[in-house]
């Protein structure tokens, strides 16, 4: 049986770093049909839409999707087609695992940090109000009126929205995702100490939910002293869970920890769709290059994988990667030791090293 997957390539890079990850999935042994769609800038071009109605009815038809970065083009539509589509589909877990690879030249070598953050919500809500509307006026009456406090006539606002359900949700995700694939620790990642009602409820409701799993170490820790944390001693963390805004810094602190963007996989995940992708974005700098890695977007094969059930294929495509990566011959430019080292490969040429090693 095949299974019927949405293949959206994506802009600038996308496509190259697509191409290699299809390649590396079919020479895994399973079988996909790959249904093509556009989101982004290329979309635009095509259809008319940064998020054609016809490419969300491809993911919910098929309930899983794999994708290269997109660009947003600036001053149109959405402010982020990324987080349209997650919205749109209630993808409400992103997930994103760093992982050390030994070959890699990286602050740390043994660095397994998966990183949950909320989708929905949070700063990235959209809720904003600009400076000088009617809407913002309205607004800044409110507040002096119930709270005493003056916002000044060029202000512009954004509203941070924490739920507890959404918040429930999340951490739930993260405890089975922990007892799942056996991790010890679940912590937490707020600033209720300052943000007293919205991150004070999603602290509330995180030590609610890990009540509920005795079998999995919690923990909570302040979002700045998070950050010292990881720098100074990342080895302690194993799965930290944490509102949209901040997963999405975290996310990147953590990936620099094991070598950058390009060795970061993400899934974006709901109750009943999946949407899998590389964590960098789309480089239109180096588009058509055929120079950039595709690890991350290999990486994301590798948690489609998982989630299908194909488990034993994602054990063999993570373990030719790293088998790659390690050698250090069949790797691109941002691999090496020297940026400049001419022995450095294509996207492709490290696409067929790892196709060889399955």
């Amino acid at each position: 049986m095949a299974y019927r997957v949405t293949f959206i390539p994506g802009d600038g890079v996308g496509p190259e770093v697509m191409e290699a990850t299809r390649r590396a999935l079919e020479a895994t042994g399973v079988r996909f049909d790959w249904e093509y769609a556009t989101i982004g800038a290329t979309a635009l071009e095509k259809c008319g839409s940064l998020l054609p109605p016809a490419t969300l009815e491809s993911i919910r038809r098929n309930g899983i999707a794999i994708k290269g970065p997109v660009t947003t083009p600036i001053g149109s539509g959405f402010r982020s087609v990324n987080v349209a589509l997650r919205q749109e589909l209630d993808l409400y877990a992103c997930l994103r695992p760093c992982r050390s690879y030994p070959g890699v030249y990286a602050p740390y070598s043994d660095i397994d940090i998966v990183v949950v953050r909320e989708n929905t919500e949070g700063l990235y809500a959209g809720i904003e109000f600009d400076k000088g509307e009617e809407a913002t006026a309205r607004l800044a009456e409110l507040v002096q009126e119930t709270r005493g406090r003056t916002v000044g006539p060029d202000a512009a606002v954004s509203l941070k929205v924490i739920t507890e359900s959404a918040s429930r949700r999340i951490v739930r995700f993260a405890f089975e995702y922990a007892r799942s694939h056996k991790r010890r620790l679940v912590t937490a990642v707020h600033k209720s100490n300052i943000l007293k009602f919205s991150d004070g409820l999603f602290l509330k409701a995180a030590r609610d939910v890990a009540a509920e799993y005795p079998d999995i170490q919690f923990s909570d820790v302040l979002l700045d002293a998070c950050c010292m944390h990881l720098a100074k001693r990342p080895q302690q963390f194993d799965v930290l869970v944490t509102s949209n805004f901040y997963g999405d810094f975290l996310s990147d602190l953590c990936a620099g920890l094991v070598g950058g963007l390009g060795l970061a996989p993400g899934a974006n995940i709901g109750e009943r769709i999946a949407v899998f992708e590389p964590t960098h974005g789309s480089a239109p700098k180096y588009a058509g290059l055929n120079k950039v890695n595709p690890i991350a977007a290999m990486l994301s094969g590798v948690l489609m994988l998982r989630h299908l059930g194909e488990s034993a294929a994602a054990q063999r495509l993570e373990a030719a990667i790293a088998a790659v990566i390690a050698e250090g011959s069949s790797v691109t430019y941002d691999l090496k030791a020297d940026r400049d080292d001419m022995s450095a490969v294509t996207t492709s040429q490290m696409a067929d090293a790892v196709v060889a090693k399955l």
